[in-house]
């Protein structure tokens, strides 16, 4: 059986793992992504070292970046990470091939190989952690575009105006994104203050900078009603979205991470409102839309299905 090492480059945490093409992992070492470009890389390269060798390398990193070229492109999450040939400098240190794929992408081969996109021909894995993208299995390959920029779905505008999100105001990153409710609860929690309310989740105008989708959303299941309605109005423009992408594509299963998968019993209802107003009835009955399966290891199976992909001249079939 093949072996591969992966590794899950994000904003705060580095995760470098050996594992097998089943998915296995038999070693994890993970650190904090800080100190600066070099000193990360010479981390992570020590850890690659440290786990020994493998059939190759995969790296998981948010975008923007060039697949094909190995290059990371100055991710907003990872400040000073300009042009890094990434797999240029694993190869050259390790001798072993090197791989990447952003983090949408890679979680999309995970939870179709593993998880709960397994089974389908095409299936499209939506991130909606922090930001909002999309990784796309298409007729049972990764499809991932011209310049591995295919996905990008949460640039796609959904109003003229709204919360901002991927730079755009009223962009689907923004309605729908652990960052996008943090802001729009924000902007709700001071519109309440001002009027002399006291919002559930925010005390006092202090607290603002301190709101996040999490607090949001424990203040929704205790059934307070400004906490849920952001929440519902959250579903709803996922819905929206998803109307979008199976009407385009067709798949028979979206794949939903981080957010949704800790409450989609406070975004489903308005989400299926959505959808059975604006999507094909025939092509939205034909998919099902799940929470993730792979939980806190899907960003270290990730990273190693990049690898085991990679490896595949025409890819992991």
């Amino acid at each position: 059986m093949k072996t591969y090492i992966g590794v899950d480059i994000g904003g705060t945490k580095t995760a470098v793992v050996k594992g097998d093409e089943a998915g296995n992992i038999s070693k994890k070492i993970r650190f904090e992504t800080c100190g600066g470009k070099d000193a990360c890389i010479a981390k992570i390269l020590s850890c690659i070292k440290e786990l020994g060798t493998a059939d190759a390398v995969g790296i998981s990193c948010g975008g923007p970046l060039d697949n094909k070229k190995g290059i990371i492109l100055s991710p907003p999450n990872l400040p000073g990470w300009d042009e890094v040939h990434i797999t240029e400098i694993i190869e050259k240190e390790t001798g072993m091939p090197a791989f990447l794929q952003n983090d949408a992408d890679a979680c999309a081969l995970a939870e179709w190989r593993f998880g709960a996109g397994k089974g389908a021909e095409n299936m499209v894995f939506l991130t909606f952690g922090t930001g909002m993208g999309a990784g796309l299995i298409l007729n049972g390959a990764l499809y991932s575009g011209a310049r591995g920029l295919a996905g990008e779905i949460g640039h796609m505008a959904m109003e003229k105006n709204g919360p901002v999100g991927y730079g755009k105001a009223g962009s689907f990153e923004g309605f729908c994104s652990g960052g996008g409710i943090g802001r729009t609860a924000a902007e709700t929690a001071k519109n309440m203050l001002s009027q002399g309310k006291t919002p559930s989740f925010c005390a006092s105008e202090a607290d603002l900078p301190l709101i996040t989708a999490q607090k949001v959303a424990e203040c929704a299941f205790a059934g307070h009603a400004d906490a849920l309605a952001i929440y519902e109005n959250c579903g709803y423009m996922l819905g929206r979205g998803l109307a979008v992408l199976i009407d385009l594509l067709n798949p028979e299963k979206i794949v939903i991470g981080s957010v949704y998968v800790r409450a989609q019993k406070l975004l489903e209802k308005s989400m299926r409102r959505a959808l059975e107003k604006e999507a094909l009835p025939a092509s939205l009955e034909t998919c099902e839309i799940l929470p993730a399966q792979l939980g806190e290891s899907l960003g270290d199976i990730a990273a190693l299905c990049v690898a085991a992909n990679g490896t595949k001249e025409r890819g992991w079939k």
